[in-house]
């Protein structure tokens, strides 16, 4: 199936919802471009009637790139910029596709007057010079290269498109000046002209821009520039792992990084750095302490403190040490359990206080 199937709907569906839109803006450039011109002629005759050709060549590049634009800018459904927005945006990429056109003018009037056919492919190769530009971001001369390889290969398809294009657009324009007979030349010229290029641009530019759209998602390629994982996309500058950063040699942890004051790990791998157990805490099973850990200095058990029973005597209190030797026997009073020697020779040798 080709990837321009329907495209001409799409195209009409898309000028009759942002019509309002498109004819204002083709309307306003056209409006101002005829002014310009008339008021030169009539002020400086036929000089100045070759400075508003100038005007007027560069009102139809504005136009292009304002047209391409606006379609581009209505895709999603709705449209984000009005007439001075559109206007802005496309002024930059009017001298890029000042040269191209004129280029391409060029070219293509000599291949009509050597065979015809030589100016109909070079039509067609290059009829997406202005997307090119204007969405694609190309430039003057590298937009040639890009048209060509976009359209290679779906070449019947856009030119077939194109055909059926200018015959619907020829027919009106027979009929409107069929309509406008009654009128004198100059006044059925201008209005037809005016009309049918008010009309007329945006339906081109519609078409053409989807053209463009569609075949460069054929390629697989992306149509705008920061989209996907194109060149130059991705991670832009200050994004992603800038030096220092991610784990290569020497990294891990940047200055500054680590366990900020009163965080740290969980209970399983003991207290942070600089911090201890707080009262009624201390390190569960398997744990222990870090390094610096532990009892500092002035800590430990104090007067009268000590482990709870059942850890042995607390310090200062309790048995003498023993001498090496002898056995240790307990102080008086003391009443040994049953089944330990109460006899001295059955095993308690002579110690002071003990049993006789």
């Amino acid at each position: 199936m080709s990837p321009l199937s329907g495209v001409l709907g799409e195209a009409w569906a898309l000028y009759r919802r942002h019509a309002r839109h498109f004819i204002l803006i083709s309307f306003v450039i056209f409006l101002v471009i005829a002014i310009i011109n008339a008021l030169l002629s009539w002020a400086a005759g036929s000089i100045g009637a070759y400075i508003g050709l100038i005007f007027s060549v560069f009102g139809t590049f504005l136009l292009q790139a304002a047209l391409v634009k606006a379609v581009q800018d209505v895709r999603d459904g709705r449209a984000d910029l009005d007439l001075r927005g559109t206007v802005s945006a496309a002024m930059p990429f009017i001298g890029a596709v000042a040269i191209a056109s004129i280029l391409a003018g060029i070219g293509i009037a000599i291949g009509f007057i050597l065979i015809i056919v030589p100016g109909l492919i070079l039509l067609t190769f290059w009829s997406l010079l202005v997307p090119e530009i204007v969405i694609g971001g190309s430039g003057a001369m590298e937009s040639f290269g890009r048209s060509w390889r976009t359209v290679r290969g779906y070449a019947w398809n856009v030119f077939g498109t194109l055909v059926v294009v200018y015959l619907i657009l020829l027919v009106g324009e027979i009929v409107l000046s069929a309509i406008l007979l009654a009128l004198p030349f100059f006044w059925r010229s201008f209005i037809s002209d005016l009309v049918t290029d008010t009309l007329v641009a945006p339906m081109i530019a519609a078409v053409v821009t989807l053209i463009y759209y569609r075949l460069t998602a054929a390629h697989g390629e992306q149509a705008e520039p920061g989209q996907g994982y194109g060149p130059g996309q991705g991670y832009g500058p200050g994004q992603g792992y800038g030096p220092g950063q991610g784990y290569g040699q020497g990294q891990g942890y940047a200055p500054g990084q680590g366990y900020g004051p009163g965080q740290g790990p969980g209970p399983e791998y003991g207290p942070a750095p600089g911090q201890g157990y707080g009262p009624g805490q201390g390190p569960g099973p398997s744990q222990g302490y870090g390094p610096g850990q532990g009892y500092g200095p002035g800590q430990g058990y104090g007067p009268g403190q000590g482990p709870a029973p059942g850890y042995g005597p607390a310090p200062g209190q309790g048995q003498e040490p023993p001498t090496v030797g002898r056995p240790v026997y307990p102080g008086p009073g003391y009443e040994p359990p049953s089944g330990e020697p109460t006899d001295p020779g059955q095993g308690y040798g002579p110690y002071p206080g003990g049993p006789a």
